[in-house]
Order: structure tokens, then C-alpha cells, then sequence
């Protein structure tokens, strides 16, 4: 028998990860997972872990930060790690040592979750650089506040951010529950905005 290469959601649909297309993609399941995908390998101080979500919460209002308000491409923002609901979140050095399959998996995932949510398949260089500066500076901010990094380290490792980038910006961890609602109400301004 073949190894079975899709996974059953929540909401009945079979997302078929070799080959995803943008009718098996629902919002609800994308908050869903990443509300219970911990980042940094749940390594975080707190009474909840820190989820994908939250994180990707944060990335789009950095990246509102960084850019001329869009709410196209903020939604690009907000779905810059979605498919990691299904994949979960792979720390930087094993993405690494895993290579390439990775991150074409992590590609053909994206291109289906942008063209179900009337983004490009492919977002324009510039705008998924801004993104992965934000995802930068989220990453300080996460390594300074909640995963044990000083500021120094955090330095080296990802840049330090401009102070008007960080302002006033803490990470609260919340509970799953909250921060799956909290992703979800934020798609749904960013898909009323367009």
C-alpha cells in the first residue's frame, strides 16, 4: 500500500500535500493549526506555549510598520508561515539539514493557500522582502521577551530591529483557543479590506 501523503482537517477537507489545491484550503483549519504549532520548539518562558499564529499575528502588524498600509499584501503577511498547520514550524538549522524537499513542500502549500485567499501564487520580491524583514524583527522580539536571548545575542543573530519598529510591541502568550480566534478575526478585515 502507498504511504498516504494527505491529511484529514478539522473542517472534513483532505489536503492532499504533494499536490494541495486552493478548494481543499479553509481559513478555520490554518488558525486552527497554528494556534497549537508552538514556535521556537515550545522553548519559551510562559504558561502557553508561543504559537505560530501569534507569531504571525505580530509579523503583520510589523510589517504594517515597515509598508505603506496594503491589505493585500498585509494578508500575504498574516499567511507568510500558513502552511505550517499542516508541516509545523522546523527550526532553522533542521530546515537546514532537512534541505530542499522542505522547502518545496513549503512552496506548493503556499501557492495554494495565496491564490484560495485571492493573493498572487506568487508574491512580488519586494513584498515578501519587506515580509521576511518583519519576520526578523518578530524573531528579536520573541528571543528577547520570551525565549531567553539577550539582546546581544538576539543582535547577532537576527539584527537589531529600529526602535520605531518595536515600539511599544509585547508578546502576551494566550491561550490556543484565543489566539485562533484573534488570527481568524484578522483574516476576515484583511479579506474585507481588499
Amino acid at each position: 500500500m502507498p504511504a498516504r501523503a494527505w491529511q484529514r482537517m478539522l473542517s472534513g477537507r483532505r489536503l492532499d500535500l504533494l499536490d494541495p489545491t486552493p478548494v481543499d484550503i479553509e481559513i478555520e483549519d490554518i488558525a486552527h493549526g497554528l494556534a497549537f504549532v508552538a514556535r521556537w520548539n515550545g522553548q519559551t518562558a510562559g504558561d502557553w506555549p508561543y504559537s505560530v499564529a501569534e507569531h504571525s499575528l505580530l509579523v503583520e502588524r510589523i510589517f504594517a510598520r515597515l509598508c505603506p498600509p496594503d491589505p493585500r499584501w498585509q494578508l500575504a503577511a498574516l499567511l507568510h508561515d500558513a502552511p505550517e498547520y499542516v508541516i509545523g514550524d522546523m527550526i532553522s538549522p533542521v530546515k537546514a539539514a532537512v534541505g530542499l524537499e522542505y522547502g518545496r513542500l513549503d512552496d506548493r502549500l503556499s501557492v495554494a493557500i495565496q491564490l484560495r485567499f485571492g493573493l498572487p501564487a506568487e508574491v512580488p520580491g519586494r513584498v515578501k522582502k519587506q515580509i521576511k524583514k518583519a519576520d526578523k524583527v518578530s524573531a528579536w522580539l520573541e528571543a528577547t521577551q520570551i525565549a531567553g536571548f539577550s539582546d546581544r545575542e538576539a543582535d547577532r543573530f537576527f539584527g537589531r530591529p529600529r526602535p520605531e519598529h518595536v515600539e511599544g510591541l509585547a508578546i502576551a502568550l494566550r491561550p490556543p483557543a484565543e489566539v485562533r480566534a484573534a488570527y481568524t478575526a484578522r483574516h476576515a478585515e484583511l479579506l474585507a479590506a481588499l
